[in-house]
């Protein structure tokens, strides 16, 4: 399993905490300005806002907070911010590389916060282009397991694109190219199967085998840096084991 996987597994048998909510309420939110923005506020006819909407009400966003976001993207509602689209590289400790995507109204403090989180933590900032190449953007869906098989998952999901499903333990990840997500999520609602989330994620290409010691390190970093109001996600290309993350948990 990739290390974003893994990663967002371990966030997500964290859960929520409050104190946490509130900044992922208001990643959700801007997700849902932008994808509005960009292709038009009709979640019909826009399928990166259907899924930006989808996500925010499983995470529990009130639909009043869900639709200003999408009236204020698509300009039917004055306020919107100027959100741009910000991507750093680095390296983390044992030589981890990481991605880090930012959706912020300024680049400068977005930079500022990025370069405090890498160096208090054991990381190093990197010129663009020294650590993307070890990723590829693809497709994912998180389908959970409640009532489902393998089987079934991968019987939707064939004929359209899919690559790889992937037993997480609580969920499925289906993996595909990144063009093919929405035929995916398309197929899972047709044969019947939920789906927690469907996102565009960069996956390593190569993988950093970590111990307990360093993978402790590495969450460090990545906590701090999705800490950060302007830091929508981070992706790394660490490998866990299942007994390194027990131990973690």
């Amino acid at each position: 399993m990739s290390g974003h996987s893994k990663w967002a597994t371990t966030k997500h048998k964290k859960a929520v905490v409050d104190a946490r909510r509130g900044k992922l309420f208001a990643k959700l939110i801007k997700n849902i300005e932008v994808a509005a923005r960009t292709g038009g506020g009709d979640p019909d006819g826009n399928p990166t806002l259907f899924d930006a909407i989808q996500k925010a009400k499983k995470s529990s966003v009130p639909n009043e907070n869900i639709e200003r976001a999408r009236k204020r993207g698509g300009g039917e509602e004055a306020g919107g911010a100027d959100w741009q689209n910000i991507t750093y590289e680095g390296y983390g400790p044992s030589g981890v590389a990481v991605l880090i995507e930012c959706l912020t109204d300024n680049r400068n403090r977005a930079a500022s916060e990025v370069r405090t989180a890498m160096t208090r933590n054991g990381g190093n900032m990197a010129d663009p282009g020294s650590v993307s190449y070890l990723f590829t953007r693809k497709g994912v869906v998180i389908v959970p397991k409640q009532g489902t098989t393998e089987d079934d998952v991968m019987m939707a999901v064939l004929e359209v694109g899919a690559e790889e499903v992937n037993d997480l333990g609580d969920s499925y990840e289906v993996i595909s190219e990144a063009g093919d997500m929405i035929p995916v999520r398309k197929a899972l609602q047709e044969a019947g199967i939920d789906y927690d989330s469907a996102d565009s994620s960069w996956l390593p290409s190569v993988t950093v085998p970590l111990d307990e010691d360093s993978a402790r390190k590495v969450f460090r970093l990545m906590e701090a840096l999705e800490d950060s109001d302007d830091v929508q996600d981070v992706y790394a290309n660490f490998d866990v084991s299942d007994e390194v993350l027990a131990n973690i948990e």
